[in-house]
């Protein structure tokens, strides 16, 4: 894994820039207060038209057990991703981190998945967009399956808006079960390259329309 150091203030333009030729920010821990450019020789991608929607998932998906809504507060999703969690006691998101999405997210290029239940915010993800490319960051869920539902209805979002790309950083069994797959450094530049030259659109179903998971697996199905 290539990693360089950023010695230098990083402003979220500059973030944007380093998205479109393949970096992406890392921290050591939550509290150190640099970051570094990641570079990775493997990068894990969702290939869009193959995410793996199991049976089982599929029915919770379609059972409204989640409330989902996009970019609602953007604050306690990245709160969540930074918090402790099963098999995960130390987190890479800082205070710099935390500052540079949430202006990306100001400026209408950072998004959130949002799962709720009974209105508790209970699992989803964070990431930016880029033209055709998602930029996967990190996800969380305080309950069974909210995460994975937040991920389904991602991907059925990104579909329908005519993206190309979604990027997740670095495979895990997790993400592999869901049909995550690694591609060389090489591929990743070509896939990227072709993804950003593409017109999408993340709200192609309105931010402030709740997409029901029917909807969600019209379109994972189609």
């Amino acid at each position: 894994m290539s990693r360089l150091n950023a010695p230098y203030a990083i402003t979220p333009h500059l973030l944007l820039r380093a998205y479109s030729i393949g970096l992406f920010p890392m921290a050591e821990s939550a509290e150190d207060d640099q970051l570094y450019w990641v570079d990775p020789e493997r990068r894990a991608i969702f290939p869009l038209d193959r995410f793996a929607l199991s049976r089982s998932l599929a029915k919770t998906v379609r059972s409204g057990r989640f409330d989902v809504d996009v970019d609602r507060d953007f604050d306690a999703v990245i709160d969540a991703c930074a918090a402790p969690a099963f098999r995960r006691e130390r987190t890479w998101i800082n205070a710099e981190i935390r500052r540079l999405y949430r202006e990306l997210f100001d400026l209408g290029y950072a998004h959130t998945v949002e799962c709720r239940r009974d209105g508790r915010l209970v699992g989803g993800l964070y990431g930016v967009a880029l033209g055709g490319a998602f930029f996967g960051e990190s996800m969380f869920h305080l309950e069974r399956d909210a995460s994975k539902v937040a991920l389904a209805h991602l991907v059925a979002r990104l579909r329908e808006g005519g993206f190309q790309l979604l990027d997740t950083q670095f495979i895990t069994p997790h993400l592999a079960s869901l049909g995550a797959i690694e591609i060389s450094r090489d591929e990743y530049h070509s896939a990227l390259e072709l993804a950003l030259t593409t017109k999408a659109d993340f709200y192609v179903w309105p931010k402030n329309a709740r997409v029901t998971g029917t909807q969600a697996l019209a379109t994972l199905e189609n």
